[in-house]
């Protein structure tokens, strides 16, 4: 992750959007499944959402970020470490249960390096959840089209087959969003050494849509993508 960041605006933006609680920590959890007493890591873990869900569920939880302020945040809700992914030499092989990460694959240029040594500290059978903006939403030049004539929503999917880049503002920052079409994101995964188990697609949840007459109209499309792979790298 190189981009510079806005500890201030994630505390104040993201931390109060209701999406998160609504729809991203249930599909999390939904894909995680963690398991009581199970060892699990947050890459990327903000100020600690995800870890404070699955502690929630009776799991041990720990997280890893960049950003020092955040950390401050997530201290609360297990041990952190300050790390730069996909940098995670400062942890042993085959140390945790499972892995996971919240909207932070489309920060990464690295992707394939970080979906490898989360292979190395999970342990065999272990697994790895991610829960992504869906490839269709992060295309360059993808968004909702509207018919004029009688207000039907579509979408507009861009340039969807080509890995790209799009620049979002995020406080005082621009992030640097990666897209990468969906056989790019399972197939880099698959040659780390992880099997997929599960794939899950979900479109804006009810709760958005009820505040938002724009994305209740894009129900249909996917806005979130969540898949759970189990570690097979010694068969």
């Amino acid at each position: 992750m190189a981009d510079p960041w806005d500890s201030q605006w994630w505390l104040s933006e993201v931390t109060t959007d209701p999406s998160y609680p609504e729809d991203v920590l249930p599909l999390l959890l939904d894909i995680l499944h963690p398991q009581p007493e199970g060892r699990y890591l947050d890459l990327g873990c903000g100020e600690g959402q995800g870890m404070r869900a699955v502690g929630a569920a009776g799991a041990r939880v720990m997280g890893c970020d960049q950003d020092e302020v955040l950390l401050r945040h997530a201290v609360t809700a297990g041990p952190v470490v300050q790390c730069r992914l996909p940098d995670l030499a400062w942890l042993a092989d085959d140390t945790v249960d499972g892995a996971f990460a919240v909207l932070v694959l489309e920060h990464v240029t690295e992707y394939g390096r970080l979906v490898a040594e989360a292979g190395r500290v999970v342990v065999d059978g272990g697994v790895l959840a991610v829960v992504v903006n869906h490839p269709a939403f992060t295309a360059p030049g993808a968004g909702p089209l509207i018919d004029p004539s009688d207000g039907e929503v579509t979408w507009r999917w861009g340039k969807y087959l080509e890995e790209g880049t799009s620049v979002e503002p995020a406080g005082a920052f621009n992030l640097t969003m990666q897209h990468r079409p969906l056989g790019v994101l399972l197939t880099t995964v698959a040659a780390a050494g992880w099997s997929l188990e599960r794939l899950v697609e979900r479109g804006s949840g009810p709760a958005a849509a009820d505040r938002d007459p724009l994305l209740a109209a894009q129900r249909h499309i996917p806005r979130l993508l969540g898949v759970r792979f189990r570690n097979t790298r010694h068969p």
